[in-house]
C-alpha cells in the first residue's frame, strides 16, 4: 500500500472569502483576510490531514479570479487556450485581476488533484454572472470540481438550506465538471458538514489507488474529530454533575421561618412583590449561584480550546437561576406534631417535592396536595429517613439540572460550528430551531437524566453522575447533528 498526497486547489472569484474558509478548515491562522479584492497575491499550500502511513490531505488557497470575464475572451480567442495562457505573463502591477487569475490557473492546472470551487450563497444563483465563466475557464483545465457555498448566513432548518443548495444544483447541472454542490460556511459549519465534504471528494477521485487513500485520510480526519467531540461531552459531563452535587450549608432555622421563605417564593410566582430574604440564605444561594457562573465560564473555555479557537466565554448571567434552589432540613418528629395544622394550612396550594430531596421553590414543584396527605409525623419522617438530611443545604433544583443540559448542548453546538475563519470567538444568539432541535432529544430521555439526577444523594457523588451523564450527553448530542444535518453522521463513517 502506497501512500498518496492529495491535492485541493481552493478558488473563486476574488473577496468571496477562500482565505476565510481555509483558517476554518484548517483550524489554523493562515493567509491575510481583508474586505478588498486580491488580497491573497500567491498560491499557498497547506496540510490539511495526514496519515500515519504517509497519506497527505493538502489545501492550496489561490489568489481570486479578477477580470474573468476578459480573460475567458482571450482564452476563446486562442486555437490552444491553456498553451497560449501559459505563454503569457500579466503585469502583477499594472494587471493585476489578469495576474492573479493567471496564477489561480497555473496551480489549478500544475497541483490540483480537484477544485474546490466557492460561491457567495446570498446572491442568487442567476446573478452571480461570474460563474459561468469561471466554470468555462476550469472546464478547459479538465479537473474535477466540488462546489461549495459560502456565506449562507446563521445555520438554518436542514430543509431551507436543502433549498439553496438544490437551486445551485440547478444553476451548475450543465456544467459537466461540477460532482458536488455542498454547503460549507466558513463562519457557520461543523464537523459533520467537514466530513461530508470528504467523502464526496473520496468519491470524485478516478484512480481506485487514490480513492482509497483519501478515505484513510477522511478516516484519519474523523478520528481526530470525534476526539474532540469526545473530550466536549467530557466538559459537559463534568460542568453538570459538579452542578447535581453541589451543596452549600445553611445555619438551621426554625420551620416556620422556612414556611415563611416558601411563601415568599410563592408569593413572587404569582406576581406579588418578593419579601426580603434572609441575609444567611441569600448568602448561601449566591456562593451557589457563583460557582456555577465561574463552571460554566470556565467549562465554555474549555470548549473554545478544544476545537482550535480563542478567545473567552463572556459572563453567564444565573439571575434566573435564583428561583430554582432546593432546600433541605432535618426536621424534629417530636415538634413536627406541633406544626401539622401549620403545614397543611401553610403550605395550601404550595407543592412539595420530595424526591429532589426537600421543599422545592419555583419551576420545581410538584403539582398535588402531597403534604396535607403526608400529615405532620409523616412530613418529619419523610425528611429524616427518605432523604437522609443530616444539615440544612441548598441545591439546585432537577429543573435547573434539565436546563443546565439544554444549555450545554446549545453551546456545545455553537462552539462546534463557529468557524475560526471568525476570528476570536464571540457568544452570539443561537438559531431559534437549534432549541427545539435539542429539547426534542432530551424530552427523548427525560427519564434518564431524572435517574441520574437521583445519583446526587449519594456519597461522593460527583463521579457516579458523570459517569451516568456522560453516555446520555453524548447520545443526546450525536441525535441532535443527526437531526440538523440527516444522513451526514452516517455518511462521515462511509456508509
Amino acid at each position: 500500500m502506497s501512500a498518496h498526497t492529495i491535492a485541493l486547489s481552493l478558488v473563486s472569484h476574488t473577496n468571496v472569502g477562500k482565505t476565510t474558509l481555509a483558517r476554518t478548515l484548517l483550524g489554523r491562522d493562515v493567509g491575510v483576510v481583508r474586505d478588498e479584492p486580491h488580497v491573497t497575491e500567491a498560491a499557498e499550500e497547506h496540510l490539511l490531514v495526514e496519515t500515519a502511513g504517509g497519506d497527505r490531505l493538502v489545501l492550496w488557497d489561490t489568489p481570486g479570479f479578477g477580470d474573468s470575464v476578459r480573460l475567458a475572451r482571450r482564452l476563446d480567442a486562442s486555437g490552444d487556450p491553456i498553451g497560449w495562457f501559459l505563454s503569457e505573463v500579466w503585469d502583477r502591477f499594472r494587471d493585476r485581476a489578469f495576474w492573479a487569475g493567471q496564477q489561480a490557473v497555473r496551480n489549478v492546472r500544475e497541483r490540483a488533484d480537484m477544485v474546490l470551487y466557492l460561491v457567495n450563497a446570498a446572491e442568487s444563483p442567476a446573478h452571480a454572472a461570474y460563474v459561468p465563466t469561471e466554470m468555462r475557464i476550469l472546464e478547459w483545465i479538465g479537473k474535477p470540481v466540488v462546489v461549495l457555498l459560502n456565506q449562507l448566513g446563521r445555520p438554518r432548518p436542514a430543509a431551507e438550506e436543502e433549498a439553496d443548495v438544490q437551486a445551485w444544483r440547478s444553476q451548475l447541472a450543465g456544467t459537466s465538471l461540477v460532482r458536488a454542490v455542498l454547503p460549507m460556511d466558513a463562519f457557520a459549519r461543523c464537523w459533520v458538514q467537514e466530513a461530508t465534504l470528504l467523502r464526496a471528494l473520496q468519491a470524485v477521485l478516478p484512480e481506485e489507488d487514490r480513492r482509497e487513500a483519501c478515505a484513510r485520510l477522511a478516516d484519519e480526519w474523523l478520528r481526530r474529530r470525534r476526539a474532540t467531540f469526545d473530550a466536549a461531552m467530557d466538559v459537559l459531563a463534568q460542568r453538570i454533575a459538579r452542578a447535581a452535587a453541589d451543596r452549600e450549608p445553611v445555619p438551621a432555622t426554625g420551620l416556620l421561618d422556612r414556611l415563611r421563605d416558601a411563601g415568599s417564593a410563592l408569593a413572587a410566582r404569582h406576581g406579588a412583590e418578593e419579601a426580603e430574604a434572609s441575609a444567611t440564605r441569600r448568602g448561601a444561594m449566591r456562593r451557589l449561584a457563583e460557582r456555577l457562573d465561574a463552571d460554566v465560564r470556565a467549562g465554555t473555555d474549555r470548549l473554545i480550546a478544544l476545537h482550535g479557537l480563542a478567545g473567552h466565554a463572556s459572563g453567564e448571567v444565573l439571575a434566573r437561576l435564583a428561583e430554582h434552589y432546593a432546600v433541605t432540613d432535618r426536621l424534629d418528629e417530636g415538634k413536627a406534631a406541633m406544626f401539622g395544622g401549620a403545614i397543611t394550612g401553610a403550605l395550601a396550594g404550595l407543592k412539595a417535592d420530595l424526591v429532589a430531596g426537600g421543599l422545592t421553590f419555583g419551576a420545581g414543584m410538584l403539582a398535588g396536595g402531597i403534604v396535607g396527605a403526608l400529615g405532620g409525623f409523616g412530613l418529619a419522617r419523610g425528611f429524616n429517613l427518605v432523604r437522609g438530611a443530616q444539615s440544612p443545604s441548598v441545591a439546585w433544583t432537577d429543573a435547573v439540572l434539565d436546563e443546565l443540559v439544554v444549555t450545554g448542548l446549545l453551546g456545545y453546538l455553537a462552539v462546534a460550528h463557529y468557524g475560526r475563519g471568525r476570528g476570536d470567538w464571540t457568544p452570539s444568539e443561537h438559531p431559534a430551531h437549534w432549541r427545539d432541535v435539542v429539547l426534542a432529544v432530551f424530552e427523548q430521555r427525560r427519564e434518564a437524566f431524572a435517574h441520574a439526577w437521583t445519583l446526587r444523594r449519594e456519597p461522593d457523588a460527583t463521579p457516579a453522575l458523570q459517569a451516568a451523564l456522560r453516555p446520555l450527553l453524548t447520545q443526546a448530542a450525536l441525535d441532535a447533528l443527526e437531526r440538523l444535518y440527516p444522513g451526514a453522521l452516517a455518511r462521515s463513517r462511509g456508509e
